[in-house]
């Protein structure tokens, strides 16, 4: 959940008809896996206009920030950014090099483009994350007159029919947005407000995007939404399907070897789901599924609509069905009206259901949401060590699962060449990243691996000697 740069590969560089040079196009993205994939999608909406991204900003003809709402400082660091970008576009138009245009997408867009517009002068345009298919008009628009905001309606079905058919994603694993927006109003949280409500991509559309990775070569597909398990795209026959069903048919795509999903929610998490879990190989056993708060008071506050026994309750059957399902969840410390007993509640929590990773975080108010008029908020200092304690467990926690791999042989997919020699970085079924020496030729392929140690975020593997 941290913040990423992403630049696209584009398949063929971008390069416009007649041999023209490619106009240079860097996305900064902040935040989740779905924020990514809008990057990637960006990138494949301004390729035929000649665009081919580069590493840095410095030079770049056009640079889009694609922003995140979640975390603490979101739009100071936005702010901070464009200051960068402002000196970047001066200095470029003073070199005779041209301009430079400057877009900010994404939830931050959403929330406050029209304070982003009036504070930098140097934003040509700002982007909601149901609007960026529209780049290419807002393009033209933008070099007649500055000063385009667009995405304030949500409208994801028209974004999705308006995206190409071809992504310029490479390599084996794949993002693929499956689902977008939240109807749960959790009072921390800003999604509902910047994504809208909950709505699924038809299964057909979702089936063709998913084909065509597979066609060029990609194998593990990680589905995307805000809240995925509550998919119910339409179906071939009309009626909805369910994310259990939906994996079941992209199991079928010739290729498609590996499937994951994240995030999910709790309230979501269905019979068929779970079920398809101990049935379907290539559902991977780990599971993201957020949490947040081992306190029915907080949970309560939080309106999560679930609580603690709840969740013991779902982690029970999902290990039942997948008994070497590793778990991974989300937790807020420090959320307003936390006490110790509460927090204690949480540290219960998490040492009963032990998870193999998770993300934790101090609550930071969100301008707009309930719990940030909330009259009683923890102190800094509280909530800060209150989260050590936490990540110190968790740490300890994720530590022990990975050192509880050595010795088993896993299925590793190996994604790309490691810092030394011939070696290469896969992934386990559990997420981890796995280093193997002498295995760079196995790269785009999925090979048992021995596993002989396991670090904090890593695992080491080597290859299995065959006579």
């Amino acid at each position: 959940m941290t913040d990423t740069l992403e630049t696209p590969v584009l398949e063929d560089g971008g390069a416009p008809e007649g041999g023209a040079a490619p106009k240079r196009l860097f996305i900064k993205t902040y935040g989740c896996q779905m924020n990514v994939y809008d990057s990637e999608r960006m990138a494949d909406v301004l390729r035929p206009l000649g665009y081919a991204p580069t590493d840095t900003p410095e030079g770049a003809d056009f640079v889009i920030l694609n922003t995140c709402h979640i975390r603490e400082k979101a739009a100071e660091k936005v702010y901070s950014e464009l200051g960068k970008l402002r000196q970047m576009k001066d200095e470029k138009a003073a070199a005779g090099q041209g301009g430079m245009t400057i877009a900010v997408a994404g939830c931050v867009a959403q929330a406050e483009g029209e304070e982003i517009m009036k504070r930098q002068p140097a934003v040509d345009l700002v982007v909601g994350p149901q609007a960026y298919h529209q780049l290419p008009e807002l393009l033209t628009r933008t070099a007649r007159a500055r000063g385009e905001r667009i995405g304030a309606d949500f409208a994801p079905n028209e974004k999705f029919d308006a995206l190409p058919a071809t992504r310029g994603t490479e390599g084996v694993t794949a993002f693929l947005t499956v689902q977008e927006g939240c109807d749960k109003f959790c009072t921390f949280c800003v999604v509902p407000y910047t994504r809208g409500a909950e709505w699924s991509r038809p299964v057909a559309a979702v089936l063709d995007e998913a084909r065509a990775l597979a066609d060029r070569g990609v194998r593990e597909i990680t589905l995307l939404g805000q809240n995925v398990n509550a998919y119910d795209g339409e179906g071939p026959d009309g009626k909805p399907f369910t994310l259990a069903k939906l994996a079941y048919a992209l199991a079928d795509i010739p290729g498609i070897e590996r499937i994951r999903y994240t995030t999910s929610h709790p309230n979501d998490m269905s019979d068929d789901l779970i079920a398809a879990h101990g049935d379907l190989d290539a559902l991977m056993p780990y599971l993201h599924l957020p949490v947040q708060s081992g306190s029915d008071r907080i949970l309560r506050l939080m309106n999560r609509k679930h609580g603690r026994q709840k969740y013991f309750d779902l982690i029970d059957r999902i290990r039942e069905a997948r008994p070497d399902m590793a778990l991974s969840g989300d937790f807020i410390v420090g959320f307003p009206g936390e006490t110790d007993r509460d927090f204690e509640d949480t540290m219960d929590l998490v040492r009963r259901v032990n998870y193999a990773s998770a993300f934790s975080f101090m609550y930071s108010p969100r301008p707009g949401t309930p719990a940030a008029t909330m009259a009683v908020q923890v102190p800094d200092d509280v909530a800060k060590t209150r989260l050590h304690a936490l990540q110190a467990l968790l740490t300890e926690q994720q530590v022990a699962f990975n050192q509880s791999l050595a010795g088993r042989v896993l299925p590793v997919l190996f994604e790309k060449k490691g810092r030394h020699g011939a070696q290469a970085i896969g992934r386990s079924p559990y997420l981890q990243s796995v280093h193997v020496g002498d295995a760079d030729h196995l790269i785009g392929r999925s090979v048992p691996i021995e596993i002989i140690s396991g670090q904090q975020n890593s695992l080491t593997g080597r290859l299995i000697q065959t006579n």
